[in-house]
């Protein structure tokens, strides 16, 4: 069988080379993919995309290729059929990922917002999710639950559409979460780091 998404990924991102650790995780990988979905990259333009060194994009690119998921030519780096079918796996469960302008919820900076499907039952506190992206580089990061017609946050408020209007309206906007979906929103100091932390809370909630 197959191994799940969550698994793949962690292993391709996770093979441990011999010298020094190495500089990226499961979001690059992750990332790698979606830029490289929309058209070929060149190792210099993905690195300057990644914010990563040129040994940390290399042993990316090599990772990628290893698993089968990019070609090398010409143009660049390009996705292989295994590597759309991967990024195909990866919008299935974060079908919308987008920049969020400064709210009254999303004060930070820069404000990356990311839908997960169906995973509400999964979130207990938030805590977990606040933590995980925290530690990916995020300031501050939000965890809304849509439940019962309602966009809630735990502990902060049953109701955002009658505690924060504003906010409430944007997401139902631009995210359109249904029952049971949740929305990360990750602020951070630039937006690599706000979307780095809504990638690790967004990760968290998803099934190994």
């Amino acid at each position: 069988m197959a191994p799940t998404l969550k698994k793949f990924i962690q292993e391709v991102a996770g093979k441990k080379a011999p010298g020094p650790s190495t500089t990226f995780t499961v979001f690059h990988i992750f990332y790698a993919l979606e830029l490289l979905a929309q058209k070929p990259l060149g190792r210099n333009k993905l690195a300057e995309k990644l914010e990563v060194g040129d040994g940390a994009v290399r042993t990316i690119i090599g990772r990628l290729r290893e698993a089968g998921l990019i070609e090398i030519s010409k143009e660049g780096c390009s996705l292989t059929e295994k590597g759309m079918e991967t990024w195909r796996q990866f919008e299935e469960i974060f079908p919308k990922r987008v920049e969020i302008p400064k709210t009254e919820l999303s004060t930070s900076a820069f404000n990356q917002a990311f839908l997960v499907k169906n995973s509400g039952h999964k979130v207990k506190s938030g805590i977990d999710q606040r933590d995980a992206a925290i530690i990916a580089g995020a300031r501050k990061a939000l965890v809304i639950v849509s439940r019962s017609g309602h966009l809630r946050i735990e502990s902060v408020s049953e109701s955002l559409e009658k505690d924060y209007p504003k906010a409430a309206s944007l997401i139902l906007k631009q995210i359109a979460p249904q029952d049971n979906d949740v929305v990360i929103i990750a602020g951070g100091d630039s937006m690599l780091k706000a979307k780095r932390g809504a990638f690790a809370a967004s990760w968290s909630l998803i099934s190994a």
